[in-house]
C-alpha cells in the first residue's frame, strides 16, 4: 500500500534520551509515556522493519530519512552504518535516499563526521549564539556548558566538508542581541541557519519566562534581516527569509510551520510507537506501532488527515483576513493558544509574524524581480543595503522603520543593525 502524497518521518533512534540537559528542552520528560521500559534504544530488527515499511508506503521516486531526538549519536555509529544498508537493501531502482540528522554535536568525532561525510547526511547542529547566550539554557547534566564542545563539533564538520545546518532557538535572553547572534553565526563560516523560536507553555495557558515574545521574536529577525539582505544575500541561507520569498514567488511553502496544512512528518520513538507530530508526541496523538499497523495504515488514518487538516481549518477568523496569512498560514499548531473571539486559538508568536513578514515583504519583493532579471545577488545587496540604510537613519522619536507605530527610541534602537 502506497501513500499517495509525499511524507517524511523522524525517527528517535534513542527516544527522548539525552546528554544534555537543556533548560528549555520539551522532550527529555516524554520518557514518563513508557514508565516501565528502561532503556530506549531502538533494535536493529525494528530498524529494518520501520525501513521497509516507510520505503514501501513512501510514493517516491525521493525520501529523506529524519534521525532526531533526545541524542540519536547515544545510539551509536554502528546503527547508522546499519540503517544506511538497509535504506539500500529496501530502496526500489530509480530511487534516491537522503538522510537528515539533529545533534547537539557532543560525541561527534572524526569517525563520525567521515561517515556522515561518505554518506551525505545532512547535519543540523543546536547552537544559540556565542558563549553567553548559548551556555545560559544550554548545559550539560552536571550544569556545565557546552558551547566549547558544540565548537569543537562544528570544527570537525567543517574539516570533513559536512553539509550542516545551524539550529538556534531564539528565547528571551538571545532574542535581544540579533546581531551578536547573526554575527557571530557568519564568524564560524555558517552559511545555512534556522531560527526556532521557543514558545514554553504552562497548563494554565500561560508561556515560561525562557519563552520569546511575538514582538521580540519579529524585532529580532528584522534586525537580522537587515544585515542578511545588505551583506550576505545569496550567501547565507536563512531560513525564515527563504520561505517567505518562496510563497511571494508563488511557489509553496517547503516547511510545515508556514504550510497551509500539516500532518506529513510523524514521528517514531524507539519502539516503533508513531505520532502525528514530534510536538505532539501525547497518548491521545499516537497512531498506533508498526510491529502491529503498517505505516501506510496509519498515515491515511482519517485521525492523521484531520491533524493536518485543522492547522487550515480551525484558523480563527483574524488569521483568515490577515495580509500575512499566505506566508504564515498561522504558525505551527502547537503555538496556537491565545484565546479569540470565534472561540478559536491564535498563534502566541502572531504579533512577530505580521511584523516581520509586513517588513520584508516589499524587500523580498524587489530581491525577487531582480533576480529575475539576472542581476548578480553582490548588486542587488548593494541596491537594498543603499535603501535600508536610508529608511534606518531615524532619530529617536520618529517612527521606528520597523512598522510597529511605535517611536523608534520605544522599539528597535536596542536591536537595531548599526549602518556603517
Amino acid at each position: 500500500m502506497k501513500v499517495n502524497t509525499p511524507f517524511s518521518i523522524m525517527a528517535f533512534p534513542m527516544g527522548p534520551v539525552c546528554n544534555l540537559a537543556c533548560d528549555y528542552c520539551y522532550y527529555l520528560h516524554k520518557t514518563a509515556l513508557y514508565p516501565d521500559q528502561p532503556d530506549f534504544t531502538m533494535e536493529e530488527a525494528l530498524l529494518e522493519e520501520y525501513t521497509r515499511q516507510y520505503l514501501a508506503a513512501h510514493p517516491g521516486p525521493h525520501v529523506s530519512f529524519g534521525w532526531q531526538g533526545g541524542e540519536p549519536t547515544l545510539r551509536g555509529l554502528a546503527f547508522f552504518r546499519r540503517a544506511v544498508e538497509l535504506q539500500e537493501k529496501y530502496k526500489p531502482a530509480g530511487w534516491t535516499i537522503s538522510n537528515a540528522f539533529q545533534t547537539n554535536g557532543i560525541l561527534l568525532d572524526d569517525e563520525w563526521c567521515a561517515f556522515l561525510k561518505k554518506h551525505n547526511f545532512l547535519v543540523g547542529i543546536s547552537i544559540d549564539g556565542p558563549p553567553s547566550l548559548h551556555d545560559h539554557f544550554r548545559k550539560d547534566r552536571g550544569g556545565q556548558a557546552t558551547h566549547h564542545r558544540v565548537m569543537r563539533a562544528i570544527e570537525l564538520l567543517q574539516k570533513h566538508n559536512v553539509d550542516y545546518n545551524v539550529l538556534c532557538v531564539v528565547n528571551a535572553v538571545n532574542s535581544q542581541h540579533p546581531l551578536d547572534v547573526y554575527g557571530f553565526f557568519r564568524e564560524i563560516g555558517a552559511q545555512f541557519i534556522q531560527f526556532i523560536p521557543m514558545v514554553e507553555t504552562h497548563p494554565d495557558g500561560g508561556v515560561s519566562r525562557r519563552s520569546v515574545s511575538g514582538r521580540a521574536f519579529g524585532k529580532f529577525l528584522i534586525a537580522i534581516f537587515n544585515a542578511w539582505a545588505a551583506h550576505d544575500l545569496g550567501d547565507v541561507y536563512v531560513q525564515i527569509f527563504e520561505e517567505a520569498a518562496r510563497v511571494l514567488a508563488g511557489l509553496p511553502a517547503s516547511v510545515c510551520v508556514f504550510s497551509e496544512t500539516c500532518g506529513r512528518a510523524p514521528v517514531l520513538e524507539h519502539n516503533g510507537d508513531l505520532y502525528a507530530c514530534d510536538h505532539f508526541v501525547l497518548p491521545e496523538f499516537k497512531l498506533g506501532n508498526i510491529q502491529e499497523t503498517t505505516l501506510a495504515e496509519m498515515l491515511s488514518l482519517e485521525k492523521q488527515k484531520g491533524f493536518g487538516l485543522s492547522k487550515r481549518d480551525d484558523l480563527p477568523e483574524v488569521c483568515r483576513a490577515c495580509d500575512v496569512r499566505l506566508v504564515c498560514n498561522g504558525g505551527c499548531l502547537r503555538n496556537r493558544i491565545v484565546p479569540t473571539a470565534d472561540g478559536r486559538k491564535l498563534n502566541y508568536l502572531c504579533d512577530g509574524y505580521q511584523l516581520v513578514f509586513r517588513y520584508v515583504r516589499p524587500y523580498l519583493t524587489q530581491i525577487l524581480q531582480e533576480l529575475r532579471r539576472g542581476t548578480p545577488p553582490v548588486t542587488i545587496r548593494a541596491a537594498i543595503g543603499n535603501l535600508l540604510k536610508r529608511q534606518w537613519s531615524v532619530r529617536r522619536n520618529d517612527p521606528c522603520p520597523c512598522g510597529s507605530g511605535l517611536k523608534y527610541k520605544k522599539c528597535c534602537s536596542d536591536t537595531a543593525y548599526d549602518w556603517p
